[in-house]
């Protein structure tokens, strides 16, 4: 859905061909999350379907000219306006990955852990180094502080990572030592019908005697 809304956002600026738009959705988002030119064509498809944007005359005769209309303007408000739904997230791989680790035998989840935090902690210091080259030459047009808020997005993200990759670490460290303190569990008392025969015995000894 960002992406069939960012397209619709681009055009709001104006009629666009779908390799202009590609190239300023990039550009406004610095390459994070890459468009290969067919994925633009099929999003511009739909969006012609539902009657947010219609083809627009006079373009190239080699490329399809595009433009928004009033119900996708109305639309897009609305995307403004709404707030990004956080009550259905998105499905998380490395939690899905750690849920599954922690029950499965010859899975040391404490490994996994450790590996998932150095690649955070690297993909952290590489966007940080990012910022401050942003910074550098300081921000001054859309384009860089579009670029400059995504970078945020993604430190900030990579922060919240390793901080809750700590905390699975501690926790996991908790149980153990829990698990470790707890006293050995009493063995279980034999059946009440298990030493039957043997006072059938003693009854039977006691008889002869």
């Amino acid at each position: 859905m960002s992406i069939r809304y960012g397209l619709l956002a681009l055009l709001d600026h104006g009629p666009r061909y779908g390799s202009q738009l590609r190239t300023e959705f990039e550009a406004r988002t610095g390459a994070t999350w890459p468009l290969n030119i067919g994925q633009v064509y099929t999003t511009l498809g739909r969006l012609e379907r539902d009657g947010l944007i219609a083809p627009e005359p006079g373009g190239d005769a080699k490329q399809q000219l595009y433009a928004i209309t009033e119900t996708g303007r109305r639309e897009l408000v609305e995307w403004y306006e709404r707030p990004v739904d956080r009550t259905q997230p998105a499905r998380d791989e490395l939690a899905i990955k750690l849920a599954m680790a922690i029950s499965t035998p010859g899975v040391d989840i404490r490994t996994v852990i450790q590996n998932q935090r150095r690649h955070s902690l690297a993909a952290l210091q590489d966007y940080t180094r990012l910022k401050s080259r942003a910074l550098s030459g300081g921000p001054d047009n859309s384009d860089d502080i579009a670029w400059l808020l995504v970078l945020e997005q993604l430190i900030f993200a990579a922060e919240a990572e390793t901080r809750w990759l700590d905390h699975c670490e501690a926790r996991l460290v908790r149980l153990a030592h829990a698990l470790a303190e707890r006293p050995p569990s009493a063995p279980a008392p034999p059946p009440d019908d298990a030493d039957t025969p043997d006072r059938a015995g003693r009854a039977a000894r006691q008889e002869i005697s």
